[in-house]
């Protein structure tokens, strides 16, 4: 490691091959060396000792909605990437909804762009979004540089941005397919949430039974049919629904390209535990029984479920009203993301090699980042999470990053205190400092 600039040195080091003492050479922004912990360092080399601190690649987040431009009393990229980096990730993917406009041309991908360029504490892709008059926009966002495009099968919650009808979605997912892209889908099927009994009002019984997993099912059955018929490639956002796995199971089995995520809130919090009129846990798909969470961590271990993201989607604290059926409905988790599903994998049994799969790995395969995020490898940028995974902190509201401070996480005692993160070699925060920001924007590359 003659070259290297920086030495990070651990005794416990998450590589691709295992967790192991090792140090770690950087030079020019990236990873040029995994070698043994008692390698000798380069006098020109900078040595940061982290002791017993665990080393991790930087989280990659591909679903989080920075609301920015249009929204940005909901949040924005100078907010969303400071709450990001204090909590461990280092990459983002921003979806194409609640900011004005949304990422539905190119030219609303470059507004977009100019208001990330010098906002941004860690690095943040885009996805496009996929509506029912956009299918030429399609391919023109796809060749500057999406990762993706997002769909909706039910009404989103904003206007400007409509769902998808059964005969649209077979013809945008015929275009995508037609250009090797991926197709990234809310699914929820619209008749049946209409048909579902719809009961305003603070118990949080009476939402969830408005959101059934039939629902769910429904509209992953039809996702993965019109997958099946195109050879596309698809993702299914959010699951929350463990009556979808055997299905999701089969169509692999089958040959459709169909991967999976879920969320924080869906792997930690439970129905049983909801207060009513507390909305502040509110989203769509909603957070189901504990029965439930427990079939979707089988799926995280077995493989079923590929990848863990947070769905950060925040609002402004007045529309969190103690009314279920008209609050906003989303959860804020960035910042607390890795905390909380490390708090509950170790509880279950699963180790921190697993959390950097589901939640960095995985996610950067998604988006064709893994060859340069996602893992502590030779090539790979040198981005990091120091994590001193055994000490606890209590989730304080006013200690959060992001704009509007409302949490589902409030109280809570979580294992995992990220000491610090690093991109591209540089400390972007420690012990709650911040720099001024240095994050990239991101295209896809192939």
């Amino acid at each position: 490691m003659s070259d290297a600039e920086l030495v990070l040195r651990s005794t416990r080091v998450i590589t691709p091959e295992g967790t192991r003492a090792a140090s770690v050479a950087v030079a020019a922004g990236t990873i040029t060396a995994v070698l043994p912990y008692d390698a000798p360092v380069p006098e020109s080399a900078r040595l940061e000792d982290l002791g017993d601190h665990v080393l991790l690649p930087g989280l990659v987040d591909t679903h989080v909605h920075v609301n920015d431009p249009g929204r940005t009393e909901w949040e924005g990229f100078w907010t969303a990437t400071r709450a990001a980096a204090a909590g461990g990730i280092t990459t983002l993917v921003d979806m194409p909804l609640n900011s004005l406009p949304p990422t539905t041309t190119v030219p609303h991908l470059r507004t977009k762009q100019r208001v990330a360029a010098d906002k941004a504490h860690i690095d943040v892709g885009f996805w496009g979004g996929a509506l029912p008059g956009n299918i030429k926009e399609l391919r023109p966002l796809h060749e500057a540089g999406v990762f993706g495009f997002k769909a909706f099968l039910s009404p989103s919650g904003v206007d400007e941005f409509p769902h998808l009808e059964r005969d649209t979605l077979a013809r945008t997912m015929a275009e995508i397919a037609a250009f090797g892209g991926l197709l990234i889908v809310h699914a929820e099927d619209p008749r049946l949430l209409a048909s579902a009994p719809q009961q305003p009002g603070p118990k949080y019984a009476d939402f969830l039974a408005s959101r059934p997993r039939d629902a769910e099912d429904t509209a992953i059955a039809q996702l993965i049919r019109e997958a099946k018929a195109l050879d596309a490639r698809v993702h299914v956002l959010h699951l929350s629904s463990s009556d979808a796995l055997p299905m999701i199971a089969r169509a692999r089995a089958e040959g459709v390209r169909i991967t999976v995520e879920t969320c924080p809130h869906y792997l930690t919090l439970t129905a049983e535990e909801v207060p009513d009129g507390a909305s502040e846990f509110k989203c769509c798909p909603p957070i189901r029984e504990a029965a439930n969470q427990d079939l979707l961590w089988q799926a995280l271990a077995d493989g079923t479920i590929d990848c863990v993201v947070t769905d950060h989607s925040p609002s402004t604290a007045d529309l969190k009203t103690d009314d279920f059926a008209t609050a906003w409905g989303g959860i804020s988790g960035l910042q607390l993301s890795l905390a909380a599903v490390w708090t509950e994998a170790r509880r279950r049994g699963h180790g921190l090699e697993d959390v950097v799969r589901w939640m960095s790995a995985r996610t950067s395969e998604l988006v064709g980042l893994d060859d340069r995020k996602g893992a502590i490898a030779v090539g790979r940028d040198a981005d990091f999470a120091v994590l001193a995974p055994d000490e606890t902190f209590t989730v304080d509201p006013v200690a959060l990053q992001h704009r509007n401070r409302v949490t589902a996480y409030a109280g809570k005692t979580l294992h995992g205190v990220v000491k610090s993160t690093w991109l591209r070699g540089q400390r972007i925060v420690a012990d709650g400092e911040f720099t001024e920001p240095k994050g990239r924007l991101l295209t896809r590359t192939h």
